[in-house]
């Protein structure tokens, strides 16, 4: 979604450089509405198992809360109204100082809410934890990925190939990502998949996501890394079962190979990279990564960042 900038009417003192800077500000907000307005609700339009729990926590979370919101707006509403100047029929009572029964309704009502959100929060959080295994008819599919300054990388460990900014993985089997950083704090984010999590450099996450459907989806960077970050974005291309074994055997044809020199060079930052298919990858890459025997890479606006060349001392 592009974002629309602002429009700026130079300061004048006269009445038509007035109506310019009014108009100016009625087209801004007219295209930022256009502009909000073809948006694509992902979060809301989910093609897998924890998507779909994603999106009944937040109907059942708004559900709860316009329980006592809407109430409250017209009661607001209707209060003012009635206990307006010019009704007569209004009992004014100077003297009322404390009513059991109204204590009872605002402190009732509003822990009810509490209680509620609490028994959804509860629930959601520790049936969609993130290191939590999906049931599925097949084995799931380990997937390594590597957040770079400013793309993604993905590594299929047991199938020998990896891929740079393009996930490709068969619907209707559990994938269990394995994450780390080479960089700064970065987010992985499929919104249709769900469960957003957090990649950092010495450590690794673990997340499991599946695709019920075939469909191609856009995965992105949920966490400002630097000047590239709005272009740290990749496409999820998730196959019938049946096609994936095929675009595996294409993959391992590249002629592309991802060894140290080469994962050195993905390390230089670079926004908007286009997608790379590597038909083999050094073993243990990933590990070494995670594990810091790869040195972490400068990260974006180091000094060394642009110098650095693959293959040359940190």
């Amino acid at each position: 979604m592009d974002t629309v900038s602002k429009c700026g009417v130079r300061p004048a003192g006269s009445q038509r450089a007035s109506a310019l800077g009014r108009l100016s500000r009625s087209a801004t907000g007219c295209a930022g509405a256009a502009a909000l307005a073809g948006c694509h609700a992902a979060v809301l339009d989910a093609r897998g198992p924890v998507g779909h729990a994603d999106t009944t926590i937040l109907i059942d979370s708004l559900a709860i809360m316009l329980a006592i919101v809407v109430p409250t707006i017209l009661a607001t509403l209707g209060f003012a109204w009635w206990y307006r100047a010019g009704n007569a029929r209004a009992r004014h009572l100077p003297e009322w100082s404390h009513s059991g029964r109204i204590e009872l309704v605002v402190w009732a009502i509003p822990a009810m809410v509490i209680i509620l959100l609490g028994g959804v929060s509860w629930i959601g959080s520790h049936e969609l934890d993130p290191a939590r295994p999906l049931e599925g008819k097949a084995p799931a599919l380990d997937i390594q990925v590597v957040s770079l300054d400013w793309k993604w990388l993905f590594i299929y460990p047991a199938e020998g190939v990896a891929s740079v900014n393009e996930l490709v993985v068969p619907a209707g089997v559990p994938l269990h990502f394995s994450l780390t950083s080479a960089s700064v704090m970065n987010s992985f984010f499929v919104p249709e998949l769900g469960s957003m999590i957090y990649t950092m450099n010495g450590m690794v996450t673990q997340l499991n996501l599946m695709a019920d459907a075939p469909g191609t989806f856009q995965g992105r960077s949920a966490h400002y890394s630097g000047d590239g970050f709005s272009d740290m974005h990749f496409e999820v291309r998730a196959l019938a079962p049946q096609e994936f074994p095929a675009w595996l055997a294409e993959a391992r044809r590249s002629a592309a190979e991802l060894d140290l020199r080469t994962y050195e060079a993905l390390e230089l930052p670079q926004g908007n990279a286009a997608p790379i298919i590597f038909g083999r990858v050094a073993p243990g890459l990933f590990r070494d990564v995670a594990t810091q025997v790869i040195a972490p890479a400068p990260g974006p606006g180091a000094p060394s960042a642009a110098a650095r060349t693959p293959g040359s001392p940190r």
